[in-house]
């Protein structure tokens, strides 16, 4: 076997639109499990929103199996959900982020503990989009998060349904803490921000080491801006057919299917279950 492990974005990727899982990635996910092939989830959002998830995979609390979340800043065994790495912003950090980016009175904002999400100024379609995708979460009615000063923050993204608004953060946001962070964007309602150097791909080859294998022996699929650094680290970088055009650009494949036709089945049917 070529490849050892496929890391996966969730939404837009893994998931169809309404956030159910094609029943071809199902099956293709468990066979090659079956077979020692990793495949590890890997997600702007928290470990805990994709439990059920995990379940339907067979991968809900299996020893040596993992899941990276909130953009690489944690890395945890699905096990006990025990927590391998993380990598948070500090308060000071966290805090200016939030200040900066609440540009208008239309942007939410989303601040992501190890186990908690908070949510100030919850849009409509950010609640509908949550509920979809069962993903837990705990509103908040003022945008001072003091309380949270003494826990360990791992990003802060904000929600526009308004690529121009989305842009406004991210050059609010850089203007006042600069070099301090990475900004992606993704699932076009989101724009995300990791202590600098944290992303998906670092933490792609941080547990590929961890698990013994080659960057060479990884595949990495995914759609958006935040999957960029995933995609460029593997030894196969791959986009979804229904990606945006800047991820097709470096990706070195594109598959002919997209989220909805199950894409993640098309890549280890080709690459792990079929022999190669």
């Amino acid at each position: 076997m070529k490849y050892k492990m496929l890391v996966s974005d969730l939404d837009e990727t893994l998931l169809n639109d309404n956030g159910t899982i094609n029943e071809k990635n199902v099956t293709a996910i468990k066979a090659a499990s079956a077979a020692g092939f990793k495949f590890v989830p890997n997600t702007g959002r928290s470990y805990l929103s994709v439990q059920s998830l995990l379940r339907e995979l067979d991968l809900y609390d299996q020893i040596d199996q993992f899941v990276i979340s909130y953009n690489g800043a944690a890395i945890i065994e699905n096990k006990g959900n025990q927590v391998v790495l993380t990598q948070e912003m500090p308060f000071s950090l966290a805090k200016s982020v939030l200040t900066a980016g609440l540009v208008d009175t239309t942007v939410d904002a989303h601040i992501y503990t190890v186990e908690k999400l908070y949510i100030y100024n919850l849009s409509d379609s950010d609640r509908q989009y949550m509920a979809d995708r069962q993903v837990p979460y705990e509103v908040i009615t003022t945008a001072d998060i003091t309380f949270l000063a003494k826990e360990p923050i791992m990003k802060v993204i904000f929600e526009s349904a308004d690529a121009k608004v989305r842009e406004q953060i991210k050059t609010a946001v850089m203007a006042a803490v600069g070099s301090q962070v990475t900004a992606t964007f993704s699932s076009n309602r989101y724009v995300e921000f990791n202590k600098q150097g944290v992303n998906k791909g670092a933490a792609t080859l941080h547990l590929a080491e961890q698990l013994g294998i080659q960057a060479s022996e990884v595949m990495a699929i995914g759609d958006n801006n935040n999957d960029i650094a995933m995609i460029e680290a593997a030894g196969l970088g791959i986009a979804v057919a229904n990606a945006i055009p800047t991820v097709k650009d470096i990706a070195n494949l594109v598959t002919k299917r997209t989220n909805n036709e199950g894409a993640i089945a098309e890549v280890l049917e080709q690459y792990v279950l079929g022999g190669n």
